[in-house]
């Protein structure tokens, strides 16, 4: 039960963040662009994965971000390598699809249409402990009508205990990691199912609040500190994967390299989930977020059979991965990361997936741990990628 000392608190939040929405004179905008052409060549069996250990929910990596930036640009032909893929079907069958990268330079560095803009933060030297900094700025998601509705109706489950987001009638964007360790397929990946939160009972009691119908779009349904109990139980729906792509980028016969920056996953649905899914979008510099903030929901494992949503401003950044201090536990892995901007073309604020929640990342350097929270970002290729897996076609995909 959350008490009414809440609100103040809360209520001042919410008109903090009231300006960054409402200056028309200065929008927050996703500015559609070019993005390269990634189309399969050639498909061949590979063997049948073991589908020994069980998935782990943090990953660890010996490279912090001095690391990754220090890290030499990858070549066309080193793309083609990382963004070649296997697929993992439902029957246990495995293989492997060769890429071909059309309109990509690798001498560039930086997103063009976002290239104004240095994407450069500041470092934290601020000595962080465990995935929860400071005060826990997370929120449990109560009663169906936030649940059910959009954006905490696109967070899923997987059965491996990650977290998945809807991203096309019968696709979950998730972490590699979920579903293969580096080395090989988890257990439970070749019977990998996708849980959908639904309504066993409705509420009882009606809610003794009146909660605005413009609440999500300040703060993105930021749960109500103040909202009521409820006597909603809910329940998962879970429906089987067909099928699950992985980039080759992952799969380097270690998990705890670089290879993190490819940690990303597709999985396809044997039928179509008949929910509202969120779009992709490329990741925009962290400065030209508004607030600098992102967002995404879970099901964090210390909050069983919940939904947890929170939102925190983004840190530093490479080329591939995104740096915050995000509260978070394992369980919410997988997570899709998204901001929500101005859409000039369509004239509407439009929420967009633009990275993975990779999760709670420790990094051994000089004897010392330090410790991030990291998202794979969506670049311009990994968009093309992903929105080939989904579409099936590069015409629907020139666009980010």
């Amino acid at each position: 039960m959350h008490s009414r000392s809440a609100l103040p608190r809360f209520t001042s939040l919410l008109l903090s963040l009231l300006p960054v929405f409402s200056s028309s004179s200065s929008l927050p905008q996703w500015i559609l662009q070019r993005v390269p052409v990634v189309l399969p060549q050639t498909t061949e069996p590979r063997p049948a994965p073991h589908f020994l250990h069980p998935a782990r929910l943090d990953v660890t990596s010996p490279c912090d971000p001095e690391c990754h930036k220090r890290a030499p640009k990858r070549s066309y032909w080193d793309m083609m390598h990382i963004l070649a893929y296997e697929t993992l079907h439902s029957d246990g069958q495995l293989t492997e699809t060769a890429v071909g990268i059309y309109g990509y330079n690798p001498n560039s560095n930086t997103i063009p249409a976002y290239s104004s803009g240095s994407g450069t933060a500041e470092r934290s030297h601020v000595r962080r402990k465990r995935q929860i900094f400071g005060h826990d700025g997370r929120f449990s998601i109560a009663g169906q009508n936030f649940l059910l509705k959009y954006p905490f109706s696109v967070a899923v489950k997987l059965s491996t205990g990650c977290s998945g987001t809807l991203v096309g009638d019968r696709h979950v964007l998730t972490a590699a990691h979920c579903v293969h360790d580096g080395k090989n397929y988890v257990k439970g990946a070749q019977k990998l199912r996708v849980g959908f939160l639904k309504p066993k009972q409705r509420d009882s009691q009606p809610s003794s609040f009146s909660i605005p119908s413009n609440f999500t779009n300040h703060v993105e349904g930021g749960p109500a500190p103040y909202a009521p109990p409820t006597n909603d139980k809910m329940k998962f729906q879970w429906i089987r994967a067909k099928r699950t792509h992985v980039p080759k980028g992952w799969i380097k016969g270690n998990a705890n390299d670089i290879g993190m920056d490819y940690d990303y996953a597709l999985l396809e649905l044997k039928k179509p989930h008949k929910r509202r899914h969120m779009k992709l979008g490329v990741s925009p510099p962290a400065q030209r977020l508004p607030g600098r903030r992102v967002h995404f929901s879970g099901f964090d494992n210390d909050r069983p059979g919940k939904l947890v949503y929170r939102f925190c401003r983004a840190g530093e950044e490479t080329s591939d991965l995104l740096y915050q201090h995000c509260d978070a536990q394992p369980g919410a892995s997988g997570s899709g990361v998204y901001a929500r901007m101005w859409d000039g073309r369509h004239r509407r604020w439009e929420r967009k997936v633009i990275g993975v929640f990779s999760g709670h990342q420790w990094v051994e350097r000089q004897g010392a741990s330090q410790e991030f929270n990291v998202a794979v970002r969506i670049t311009p290729l990994k968009y093309a990628q992903i929105c080939y897996w989904i579409k099936g076609n590069f015409v629907d995909c020139r666009e980010g």
